[in-house]
């Protein structure tokens, strides 16, 4: 066994916990379908949304964990629940009448309001794979309408009609009394209105593959339950797609941790052995609410791609799968340089400590090198004070910093710089309040200036964070971030900012001079 395997067999981190246990699952002989095979679910009643990017990275960490400790192949299915009926009309997209008129219709069977595709689930299953694809993910792609219309669900669906009593057993108990009088776990395409029907079921003839029911009209009507003539109610297909797939693992989000016993017991009654699962907390907005494809509030994925890399939203999904995550502007500066902090102390880290990095999990244990010379959250600062339109506004300060740097030379750099004066514009200079200094604050910034005309253009951060510490002492700020916080609020407009040496060497010691004089002088709070 190799150092790296070694080490990931006692890793700690998470996607190597869960590889393992997937593992122990074949312990006895391999699987007789020849993979271990790795599935995600997608509802594409509205436009995807960063939860579900993230379902698809973190399978695919825990897939590559699992390819590092066995040789056993594996495959990613990324299964879209597309014939599910459409029951509210999402409010993020146009054409409301037109969506409401085929409202409780299978989502493949609704006419894409965007005008684009053949239907509306065809459009947000071509978004999805979009950017699953942006990604470099490696997924084949299912959709539930070829799944239940091609035939290759009709065996489980069969089964389904000759275990009828039994998963409906399971399916009563979980629900409420009254709910129990007309549920059925089979929902019937109306031959004639194409919508999904939610009606009791007068007769499940399990030697025939059909089922009786009256419509909402009172017309009595007997479909087969194959060939897409009808579909399973949602907790039940979830149990049946593991049965018919035989899906080895399947992640999802803990407002379905209820319902794993569900669809386990359904799963094994349908003659399938139930999955390993990974439960994730939710996906926040701002405030503090759960983000929905129908409400399209938080961040969208297209949103952090406009402001950040692709390789800090995988590092920001790594993160704490188990704790609540919110998704709001704020987040993608921090994702970003810690993303690079990882990168550059990963070529020094010995094998235990890289399988434990998460650059190890977001690049396939094969990470690249970081150019990143210049922290993100350093150059938004640097887009404020230089009131910069464009990355070309930075580049002159970098090249003074970091001679060695260009465009060319680090690439990361580069685009890190337009999407800091893209954040900046967009988030931060409509937030900035700057104000004056107390006279506490003047009497050591004026001082501050004093000393800083005194150490010529150095680039020197260290020098000149000791330069900054030791005026914020003598002038007895207690605690001395509140100096910090007096720097970042009065020439910054902001609470927070960046280690401010490191600042004055990328921006420049007479430019820092010149910002300090026109805040004593009022013109930034002006």
């Amino acid at each position: 066994m190799s150092e790296r395997r070694d080490a990931a067999m006692k890793s700690k981190a998470w996607p190597f916990e869960e590889a393992r246990r997937i593992l122990k699952r074949y312990e006895k002989k391999p699987p007789e379908k020849g993979h271990v095979l790795f599935e995600t679910g997608y509802g594409p009643s509205g436009l995807p949304h960063i939860g579900t990017f993230g379902e698809v990275a973190r399978t695919t960490m825990i897939r590559r964990a699992f390819e590092l400790i066995s040789d056993i192949p594996t495959r990613l299915i990324c299964f879209s629940d597309d014939m599910d009926g459409m029951r509210k009309v999402p409010e993020n997209v146009p054409n409301q009448d037109l969506l409401k008129a085929n409202i409780q219709k299978p989502l493949t069977a609704v006419p894409d309001p965007f005008g684009e595709y053949d239907s509306f689930g065809d459009h947000n299953n071509a978004m999805l794979r979009r950017f699953l694809d942006t990604f470099g993910f490696e997924y084949e792609f299912y959709s539930a309408t070829e799944f239940y219309k091609s035939g290759r669900f009709d065996e489980v669906l069969l089964r389904a009609a000759e275990r009828y009593d039994d998963i409906m057993a399971v399916m009563l108990k979980s629900l409420r009394e009254e709910r129990q009088q007309s549920y059925s776990i089979f929902l019937p395409i109306h031959p004639e209105t194409g919508r999904v029907l939610y009606v009791p079921i007068k007769k499940v003839d399990a030697k025939e593959g059909t089922v009786t029911f009256d419509d909402e009209d009172g017309r009595e009507w007997t479909l087969p339950v194959t060939g897409g003539n009808v579909k399973l109610q949602w907790k039940p297909d979830f149990g049946a797609r593991w049965a018919a797939l035989d899906v080895d693992f399947e992640m999802y989000g803990k407002d379905h941790s209820t319902n794993t016993p569900i669809y386990d017991r359904i799963c094994e009654i349908l003659g399938g052995r139930k999955p390993e699962h990974f439960t994730y907390e939710l996906f926040l907005d701002e405030k503090g609410e759960k983000i929905s494809k129908s409400k399209g509030n938080g961040l969208t994925i297209d949103e952090w791609l406009t402001y950040a890399s692709t390789e800090s939203l995988s590092y920001y999904m790594y993160l704490k799968p188990k704790t609540a995550k919110r998704l709001s502007w704020d987040v993608i500066p921090k994702a970003v340089d810690e993303y690079h902090q990882q990168l550059r102390a990963f070529p020094t880290q010995d094998a235990a400590a890289q399988v434990n990095n998460p650059v190890w999990h977001i690049h396939n244990g094969k990470p690249p090198q970081s150019h990143m010379v210049v922290p993100f959250a350093m150059l938004l600062n640097l887009a404020s004070v230089a009131a910069a339109e464009d990355k070309e506004g930075l580049w002159g300060f970098i090249k003074r910093y970091a001679p060695e740097a260009s465009p060319e030379t680090n690439p990361d750099l580069d685009a890190a710089a337009e999407f800091a004066v893209r954040y900046f514009r967009d988030f931060v200079a409509p937030q900035r309040q700057f104000r004056l200094p107390t006279d506490q604050e003047r009497a050591a910034m004026e001082d501050l200036v004093a000393r800083l005309k005194g150490e010529g253009d150095t680039h020197d951060p260290e020098e000149l964070q000791s330069v900054v510490f030791a005026v914020g002492r003598e002038h007895g700020f207690e605690p001395l971030r509140d100096w910090f916080k007096a720097l970042y609020e009065v020439l910054l407009g902001q609470s927070q900012g960046p280690r401010f040496g490191g600042f004055i060497a990328l921006y420049g010691v007479a430019e820092t001079i010149a910002l300090i004089e026109k805040a004593l002088a009022g013109e930034l709070a002006g």
